[in-house]
């Protein structure tokens, strides 16, 4: 591995440099860690820890390689302390960021739940921030729900985030309700701000490639009309998941 240098480690422009494959990008692709008082490489999350921090590219694989090949500890420039199990432990904050956005937009009252109600939702709302599944919905399910979107905005349906991504159970307990399946959440900047933390979380578990062909399959159906989301997978924005 190619260590890199000091103008690198101290970027202070619109780009940053993984560690692990010096590939340049956004601070909002990446993560920063930096090393705790004890020596600890720590997640950094909202880029507000102080002291000198390193970046890279924010996916599990390219955590795992981090702790494999030694990089924080060439990239901090000092001996440090890396849990061996840093990438499972930031996928854990990242999912629990999203899960507490998740409920700050309940609270707002922008989530609407149920399967007769979301649709309600759907044909009266001129436009929604999007629709969450759990990742234990069943395929017909989702593919109904995929088909409301599509008859109500038309082709606008493949712009509409579509996250699936946590498990009833965690629904039920980050909305206070029980049995949730499928949500819908309406225009809001909270509903906005959980997109992009789920969209986050789905990109750093690197699925988007491996649930493409399974998420075309159960959302275009046999004889039933194509769902524009269901291209999901295929642009690079995770499983349900869209850029509006």
């Amino acid at each position: 591995m190619v260590e890199l240098t000091e103008a690198e480690l101290d970027e202070t422009g619109p780009e940053r440099t993984c560690i692990v494959t010096r590939a340049k990008g956004s601070p909002d692709q990446m993560i920063r860690f930096v090393a705790a008082p004890d020596g600890t490489v720590t997640p950094d999350l909202k880029q507000r820890l102080p002291g000198r921090g390193v970046w890279v590219t924010a996916t599990a694989k390219a955590v795992t390689e981090a702790v494999k090949k030694g990089a924080f500890a060439r990239g901090l420039r000092a001996k440090v302390i890396v849990s061996p199990a840093l990438a499972q432990e930031v996928d854990a904050l990242l999912e629990r960021d999203a899960l507490q956005y998740l409920s700050l937009v309940n609270k707002t009252g922008l989530v609407v739940t149920g399967f007769a109600k979301v649709e309600k939702t759907v044909a009266a709302e001129a436009d929604i921030a999007g629709m969450l599944h759990a990742t234990d919905a069943g395929d017909d399910g989702v593919r109904k729900m995929g088909q409301v979107l599509s008859r109500r905005y038309g082709e606008a349906a493949a712009r509409i985030p579509r996250a699936i991504v946590f498990a009833s159970s965690q629904m039920d307990l980050a909305l206070g309700r029980a049995n949730v399946i499928h949500a819908a959440l309406k225009t809001g900047p909270a509903a906005k701000a959980f997109f992009s933390r789920a969209r986050r979380l789905t990109l750093y578990r690197g699925l988007s490639e491996a649930a493409e062909t399974a998420n075309a399959e159960v959302k275009q159906g046999a004889g039933s009309q194509p769902d524009p989301a269901a291209n999901d997978m295929a642009n690079g924005l995770g499983p349900g998941i869209r850029n509006e």
